[in-house]
């Protein structure tokens, strides 16, 4: 198994348990979760597949990632009445499928040879589509649209660190160790600690 295949795995399985909450919050019957499961679990790395011309879009070369994604749905329609608050434990398991899913998007483009500015947007398409596609169908306002939160921003730095890490490291795994660090260490403050960028104020105009 290679290491972009590892990581779209287990961006589909955490990225999966985010849309099944979302599901949950939104009173879905089982095959609702299974959906939305699977939408988010498939989103990102579709679009990125689609994007890069690859001959076969990865879920449909091997379909594991929606088995993963149904038994995600399985384990949150049957638990998620356990939890406290589901929308808090899936923006934090959003934190993580973001940094992992940039990773993996990262590792395909650079798999497929692409130039750095390729490398990047695939990492951020890759990491945040699948959550917009969950919020716009669950209809909640999406997690990337939040006002100053780092989001894309988290997605695009961790794309960054992983292009510059093998300038700064020999090692194979430093890229995709880089690129979830810093990933989910921004998003993590931006939640955490309210880590902001300055946002669009308008201003009356001049006269």
């Amino acid at each position: 198994m290679t290491a972009s295949l590892a990581l779209d795995y287990a961006a589909a399985f955490v990225f999966a348990l985010t849309g099944a909450l979302a599901a949950s919050r939104a009173q879905l019957d089982i095959i609702g979760f299974f959906f939305l499961a699977g939408l988010t679990a498939v989103g990102g790395g579709t679009l990125r597949d689609l994007f890069l011309g690859r001959e076969t879009v990865f879920w449909v070369a091997d379909p594991t990632p929606l088995a993963i994604a149904c038994t995600a749905a399985l384990i949150v329609f049957f638990t998620a009445h356990l939890l406290e608050s589901r929308l808090k434990v899936l923006v934090w398991l959003d934190a993580v499928a973001l940094a992992i899913a940039v990773a993996a998007g990262v590792s395909v483009a650079a798999e497929l040879g692409q130039l750095a500015p390729i490398v990047l947007v695939m990492g951020v398409v890759t990491g945040t589509f699948g959550g917009l596609m969950r919020d716009v169908v669950a209809n909640e306002v999406p997690l990337v649209l939040k006002q100053g939160e780092l989001y894309v921003t988290a997605a695009l730095a961790g794309a960054g660190a992983a292009v510059a890490a093998p300038l700064l490291s020999g090692a194979d795994v430093a890229p995709v160790l880089a690129c979830i660090a810093v990933t989910f260490a921004l998003r993590a403050g931006s939640l955490a600690f309210g880590w902001r960028l300055p946002v669009y104020r308008a201003r009356p105009p001049r006269s």
